[in-house]
């Protein structure tokens, strides 16, 4: 689905983008907009992929989502005995 956007660019960009399309690397300049945005993405979704705490955040909100009684206090110095007590049960289930 396309939707209708102004936008306003520079002299410079606009300048550039329409050498693009004049020299038939794109066909408008909607498309060397499109294309600009795609590599943006690519790039944001590559950084991501290769930046651990990217992957650390969804963990941390995904266990945020959890149900209370399913979290781990961190009230007693036993918390590493409490921890692997869990995994082990996690793992004793599956």
């Amino acid at each position: 689905m396309n939707v209708k956007n102004n936008v306003t660019l520079s002299e410079r960009y606009l300048h550039y983008a329409e050498q693009l399309v004049e020299s038939g690397q794109f066909p408008s300049v909607e498309k060397v907009l499109e294309a600009g945005i795609d590599t943006l993405r690519q790039s944001e979704e590559t950084t991501e992929a290769r930046d651990p705490l990217a992957g650390m955040a969804d963990e941390i909100r995904r266990r945020m989502e959890l149900p209370r009684d399913q979290w781990i206090a961190m009230d007693k110095d036993n918390l590493f005995d409490r921890v692997r007590a869990r995994l082990e049960e996690k793992h004793k289930g599956n």
